[in-house]
């Protein structure tokens, strides 16, 4: 059976993270107040990442999950910072959030080279199309 490709916009993307974290905070037992003040990301900013307003950067999704003691890897997916279905790709990718020594605007760059990079890879030369 083929690959069903889904494309989600970003406020769909953002409203399915913030609808996950929700969940995962409910279950955890713990307040927006608590939570925000375990990762030191302000509570009105936190409420508007769980409503679908606000898009996190990498690193507040990084001690959203650490909080929450749940994988950054599926906070990155459903933000949609991951592609879900390459385990390759998401390794190197990883790497770059991870990456302690970079911005995030510098990590965003990198992520979205990269990306492009595999893109223009997977595309069919010239050649191989004759």
């Amino acid at each position: 059976m083929g690959k069903l490709n889904v494309s989600k916009t970003v406020g769909d993307t953002v409203g399915t993270l913030g609808d996950y974290l929700r969940e995962q905070r409910v279950a955890a037992g713990v307040s927006l107040r608590q939570l925000a003040q375990q990762t030191g990301v302000s509570n009105p900013y936190l409420s508007q990442i769980e409503r679908g307003l606000r898009r996190p950067s990498a690193e507040v999704l990084q001690q959203l999950a650490k909080a929450l003691r749940i994988s950054a890897e599926t906070l990155y997916i459903r933000a949609g910072i991951l592609d879900p279905d390459e385990a390759e790709v998401r390794s190197v990718e990883l790497a770059i959030l991870a990456d302690t020594g970079l911005t995030e605007r510098q990590k965003q760059s990198l992520l979205d080279v990269y990306q492009s990079f595999r893109a223009a890879n997977d595309k069919p030369t010239q050649e191989e199309t004759s």
